[in-house]
């Protein structure tokens, strides 16, 4: 913080990404709450300790949550539950550190980092803008939320509108 004057931005994007446990009946209560302490635990430890230098410049929190925290998929409890949990805790920051810091999220759905022609025609039709997510698509939400000055408390969804469009198997 000496090199830069104090603290503008965090972005809490640290989680346990592969979302499945199997069914619940062989769930090791440890791998629980190891997603737990990752996904929920971290973002608040570092809000905790980062909330004061944000404070002193008026800065922003962004946490990265996931469209698992509106809807799931079997077997995802700790994932899912981990990023309910995220959400609340974003607005619950929101008000708690207001007005000097603002605290959002970003709720990410398919995002491919990958190679686009791992993906097929039916995966990108499943969003109604006609594509699956690349890591540009969140990287300019932080930074809008980073940046905007009367937003507090809310979840952006980034997900191509898929959690609006019903998906049945053919």
């Amino acid at each position: 913080m000496e090199r830069f004057g104090g603290l503008d931005g965090l972005v809490c994007n640290a989680a346990l990404a592969d979302p499945s446990m199997g069914p619940l009946p062989e769930v090791a209560f440890d791998d629980w709450r190891r997603q737990l302490a990752v996904n929920l635990d971290g973002p608040f430890l570092c809000a905790k300790y980062a909330c004061t230098a944000l404070a002193e410049r008026r800065g922003s929190i962004v946490n990265l949550t996931s469209t698992r925290a509106f809807m799931s998929e079997a077997n995802t409890f700790a994932y899912s539950a981990s990023k309910g949990a995220l959400t609340a805790l974003t607005h619950s920051l929101a008000i708690s550190l207001g007005p000097e810091v603002r605290v959002n999220a970003i709720a990410p759905g398919w995002i491919h980092g990958g190679d686009p022609a791992e993906l097929s025609d039916a995966d990108h039709a499943q969003h109604p803008v006609g594509r699956v997510g690349v890591p540009e698509d969140i990287a300019g939400a932080v930074a809008y939320l980073l940046d905007a000055p009367f937003v507090t408390g809310a979840t952006l969804v980034v997900d191509g509108g898929m959690t609006r469009k019903m998906i049945y198997e053919e």
